[in-house]
């Protein structure tokens, strides 16, 4: 299985965190929107696609990458993201992008969410919140995570 992350993280790191441990149990290179282009990713069997979350959305420089893709027929990708909130169940904030995946001709094989450290706005006077987030508990569900994927994807590549 050949695999590649897209990964924009720009405040704390966590979001690099998670997609570096994901890329290791992928054997995958991680690699920002900048780093790679369209006609590359054709060539993998699964890419990843992830950042923080920025009020409620994924952050632009990842959208705007998608959005430059052409529609064309892929193979499969994952979301996965990290937030100072938990994802709403009715509403969740990994599906915007998931959809734009969809119609650029992906096949979302699964999501991935976990808090992390913000510092946004108001949260930045008290210091932040969920200042030990990811934890070694959210490291270990994103390794779990990755893991199903291999497991998934390997199987059928």
């Amino acid at each position: 299985m050949k695999a590649i992350i897209v990964c924009t993280s720009v405040s704390h790191g966590n979001t690099k965190r998670i997609a570096d441990l994901m890329g290791h149990v992928l054997s995958a290179r991680v690699v920002t929107p900048d780093e790679v282009d369209a006609a590359e990713l054709a060539t993998y069997d699964i890419v990843g696609f992830g950042s923080g979350i920025f009020l409620g959305a994924f952050h632009s420089q990842l959208r705007e990458f998608i959005e430059s893709l052409p529609q064309e027929q892929r193979r499969k990708a994952f979301v996965f993201a990290t937030s100072g909130f938990p994802e709403a169940r009715l509403q969740p904030f990994t599906r915007p992008l998931v959809k734009l995946l969809q119609q650029k001709g992906f096949e979302v094989a699964g999501t991935f969410s976990c808090r992390a450290f913000d510092t946004y706005a108001p949260f930045k006077l008290v210091g932040g919140i969920r200042k030990n987030r990811p934890n070694g508990a959210d490291l270990a569900a994103a390794r779990a995570f990755a893991e199903r994927l291999r497991a998934q994807i390997g199987a059928t590549s």
